[in-house]
């Protein structure tokens, strides 16, 4: 645990706010985003609650500014495996099988950006100011046209449905992980009476299964 004397310049401002983003982004290896308080990284980092709340405004602040750093890392390693991953020359629908199948096996590695997806708009969203809320979705749009940029490059039969197509990708992203992470109660009750486990899902195949249908299915819908 860090000690922290008094911040009185800003750069001394800038590395407790890292020290902050850093300890949180340790704890989210160690636990899902519902066991991350406050009070812990608090205590985690060396700093009094009422400190902690000087640099960001709530829990939820701290996890929205991950999530978006998160999602930026992801961004920047996704084009050079969308280039190695999607056939140029492939048919169309081809390339929208491949542009999903990279994207899905990208994530799979990708636990703390998964769990934060999950939780942005039920919880994330909430407990924050308006200019907070505001501040991360304009980041939070700019990643999604990002993404709708990449699209467009490996299929551009989708012209103007592409952003469509990417927001909605991001919204099956965190679903498919939070049901594909049922709770120790769940599984239980799947061991007791495997008839039960009939829609127990694998992260990896239910993502790529979603994350296909809805390429290929957009695409369809472009074709005149």
């Amino acid at each position: 645990m860090n000690t922290f004397q008094r911040a009185r310049s800003e750069e001394q401002r800038e590395i407790r706010r890292r020290a902050i983003l850093d300890t949180a982004t340790a704890m989210l290896d160690e636990m899902p985003v519902s066991a991350v308080s406050l009070n812990e990284l608090s205590r985690r980092v060396g700093l009094a609650k009422s400190n902690v709340l000087r640099y960001f405004e709530s829990r939820e602040a701290v996890l929205l500014e991950l999530l978006d750093h998160a999602w930026k890392q992801w961004m920047a390693d996704l084009p050079d495996l969308l280039t190695t991953g999607i056939d140029a020359e492939a048919a169309v629908e081809e390339r929208g099988e491949q542009f999903a199948a990279v994207v899905g096996d990208s994530l799979v590695g990708r636990r703390m950006l998964c769990d934060l997806l999950s939780a942005q708009a039920g919880v994330l969203e909430h407990n924050v100011s308006p200019e907070v809320a505001a501040r991360y979705k304009r980041a939070a749009v700019a990643n999604v046209d990002a993404l709708a940029a990449l699209a467009r490059v490996h299929l551009p039969e989708l012209g103007d449905r592409a952003q469509q197509l990417t927001a909605s990708m991001i919204m099956v992203i965190g679903a498919v992980w939070t049901h594909a992470r049922p709770s120790q109660a769940m599984l239980a009750a799947y061991e007791a009476d495997p008839s039960l486990a009939v829609l127990k899902m694998d992260f990896a195949v239910a993502l790529q299964e979603a994350l296909a249908t809805l390429t290929v299915g957009t695409l369809a819908r472009t074709s005149p």
